[in-house]
């Protein structure tokens, strides 16, 4: 191989291995919203790949069964990526700098790489390039071995708000259900600070976990009929009835409830590329009619939720607040195919299931 050839395939090898190395850095240890393009290559093909599957499928609880298994297997799938990408670079590098055959430098990488022994290199150079390869096959392995227990924590986290909320809201969740059950347990006037004010949390650690590990976004929950997109749809469609349509003492907790939970659903959209209008006007267009609404502000009533009066001072005031995440809702019910609920995912079907 003459030798400008060597020193550029050695030069491409090299390249590959640091943008590995950093690629792996992001995804593990970086603490920002940062997607890296390998990780992210690897995620979109896992899921076209499950999502040919679970077409075959006829019914919501098969498909279901198929995607439970895409956020683990993607991160395999990550890993697994890494290290070949890994050894693709340093069987470059042992071109470069080597007289070997393509198949003698393979296996130099992989012996380095997965600590086998098995072929040993000549010189001072290729022996510390080995010893290199190695040790950053460890770290791969050591980040990712660390970065499980911080996913799954995250993932304990927000499931237990979602299970709560089931309690609440039912199955699938509804803003009307979970007004008129604190109605009829309360018989009277009464707050809902405490409820807002865990929910404001809790889109606050959604955000930070899920923009720090996207993957978690494709974690699905436990039971089959819940989901944290739907969670977060009824939660926010509950709390701007609040604010909007129901009589209550001040409670300003709402309003900072909504805020951050828009605000949340925004941030982890722009990750995956959905677009949507930062700052939409309170009249715009949303996916929720007035006859809908309508039909949901009449069932509180009836159960004795005190609905205010001016039932067009309440539709403008809540639709104000339902543009700011109608549309990133719906959007992530479409990517993580949330189960069927009321106002999302039933608006929001995925294409070419």
């Amino acid at each position: 191989m003459p030798v400008a050839l060597r020193v550029f395939v050695g030069v491409v090898g090299a390249a590959v291995v640091v943008a590995t190395i950093l690629s792996a850095i992001r995804t593990t240890v970086l603490p920002r919203g940062t997607q890296s393009r390998v990780s992210s290559a690897v995620v979109s093909v896992v899921r076209a790949l499950f999502r040919l599957r679970a077409r075959r499928s006829d019914n919501y609880e098969s498909r279901d069964r198929i995607m439970a298994m895409l956020g683990p297997v993607a991160l395999l799938a990550i890993l697994a990526s890494w290290l070949v990408l890994v050894l693709g670079g340093f069987t470059l590098i042992y071109l470069g700098v080597t007289d070997r055959s393509v198949s003698a430098a393979i296996e130099l990488s992989g012996s380095s790489m997965f600590t086998l022994g098995t072929t040993t290199a000549a010189g001072v150079g290729p022996l510390l390039l080995t010893y290199a390869e190695a040790g950053i096959g460890l770290l791969i392995l050591a980040l990712l071995i660390t970065y499980l227990p911080s996913i799954y924590g995250a993932f304990s986290r927000r499931e237990n708000g979602v299970a709560l909320l089931q309690v609440r809201a039912g199955i699938p969740p509804r803003a009307a259900t979970m007004l008129i059950r604190f109605q009829l347990i309360e018989e009277g006037p009464y707050r809902l600070t405490e409820l807002w004010r865990q929910w404001e949390a809790w889109f606050a650690d959604v955000e930070e976990t899920h923009s720090t590990f996207p993957i978690l976004v494709f974690f699905r929950s436990p039971q089959p009929d819940r989901s944290w997109v739907t969670a977060a749809g009824a939660l926010l469609d509950g709390a701007a009835f609040w604010v909007g349509a129901v009589e209550h003492p001040v409670d300003p907790d709402a309003q900072l409830c909504l805020r951050a939970g828009y605000l949340t659903l925004r941030r982890i959209a722009e990750l995956f590329g959905i677009r949507f209008d930062p700052d939409p006007p309170p009249d715009g267009p949303i996916s929720i009619n007035r006859s809908e609404w309508e039909k949901d502000v009449d069932e509180m009533a009836a159960a004795g939720v005190p609905v205010k009066g001016d039932r067009e001072a309440a539709w403008t005031a809540w639709k104000g607040w339902r543009v700011n995440y109608d549309h990133v809702l719906l959007e992530l019910a479409r990517l993580v195919e949330a189960p069927l609920a009321p106002w999302t995912s039933d608006r929001s079907p995925v294409s070419g299931i």
